[in-house]
């Protein structure tokens, strides 16, 4: 069973707002009676640790903070192409093992991916200028990060843990 809820925003989009369910499998619809969704609301899977596969539309451009809070059994994430904006903690307490950011994300914020223990490897997007401090704090597993040669990473980004980047 899933049940999503959504809210207009000013640009004429909606956002998910909430979401009720108890499945494995979630689909976000790109649109809703032909309006865009481009947001998922701030924690609208946290706790979900039932969920293991999210399907997403190209055309969400912005992640909530909290979204994915403890969804531990979450070890795969298609990120939408369109993707431009995560806020902090996103992903936090995630089971994401390996991701590859889009080209139009271009930052990650303080706490994005804190205590994410399984992940293992992040691709960044061509267009990521800046990885802020604690982003990655407590992914003890994280041993690769590939980013281009622009991208201005804070000392504190992994908590002064070693990888190859």
């Amino acid at each position: 069973m899933q049940e999503l809820q959504y809210k207009l925003v000013d640009d004429g989009s909606f956002c998910v707002s909430a979401y009720t369910g108890d499945a494995a499998v979630v689909k976000v619809p790109a649109a809703v009676d032909g309006v865009p969704v481009t947001i998922l609301a701030d924690g609208l899977f946290q706790g979900h640790s039932e969920l293991t596969e999210l399907c997403l539309p190209d055309g969400i451009t912005d992640f909530g903070e909290f979204l994915f809070d403890g969804c531990k059994n979450l070890r795969h994430l298609r990120l939408p192409a369109q993707l431009s904006r995560l806020w902090g903690y996103s992903f936090v307490r995630c089971g994401l093992e390996e991701l590859l950011l889009p080209d139009g994300l271009r930052s990650i914020p303080p706490f994005c991916f804190k205590d994410c223990k399984a992940l293992k490897r992040v691709v960044c997007g061509a267009g990521l200028q800046k990885v802020h401090a604690w982003a990655f704090a407590g992914c003890d597993q994280l041993s690769e990060f590939v980013h281009g040669p622009q991208v201005e990473i804070d000392p504190e980004a992994f908590s002064a843990k070693e990888l190859n980047h």
